[in-house]
């Protein structure tokens, strides 16, 4: 495994990026760069078991199988990827699921110059290399809009 590195300064508070990046609405169209029904269930308690999934172009539910490594609010999320979500089936073992088993995904905010420096860090295999480098700088960006947009004001009907 490999190991990648991607930053991207945004103009909000880490409050507001790590909320962005963990709360379930903003989650689904950040991650939509990755995949379109990106969306996940669980929690991001310390500790706790989280599934990252989607709909493949067959309609097959897929996804990870992961853990929450830690997380020290507004500061610092680590993800253990444990395993694969396929048909329903969670498969923790097996030579697909050994190539990656323990690559650790991270998230860390730091406050800087009056915003938030977001640092990823993600193991990777090779075979995944190249879409990583290129799709990560995109969700990155769209998690920069996401955050530097202005506040919504409800309308006067």
């Amino acid at each position: 495994m490999k190991t990648l590195y991607f930053e991207q300064y945004v103009h909000a508070s880490p409050a507001m990026v790590y909320t962005t990046m963990l709360q379930e609405d903003s989650f689904r169209l950040w991650t939509a760069v990755f995949s379109a029904t990106s969306r996940y269930q669980g929690d991001w308690k310390k500790g706790s078991k989280i599934i990252f999934l989607s709909e493949e172009a067959d309609g097959k539910t897929c996804g990870m199988i992961s853990r929450i490594k830690d997380n020290r609010k507004h500061d610092f999320v680590s993800i253990d990827h444990l395993g694969l979500f396929e048909e329903g089936q969670e498969l923790l073992t097996g030579p697909r699921v050994d190539a990656f088993k323990g690559a650790l995904e991270e998230y860390t905010f730091e406050p800087r110059d009056g915003g938030t420096l977001l640092k990823v860090r993600m193991d990777s295999i090779d075979e995944w290399e190249s879409y990583f480098l290129e799709t990560w700088p995109k969700a990155l960006v769209r998690v920069k809009e996401l955050c530097e947009r202005p506040p919504q004001t409800p309308m006067n009907g």
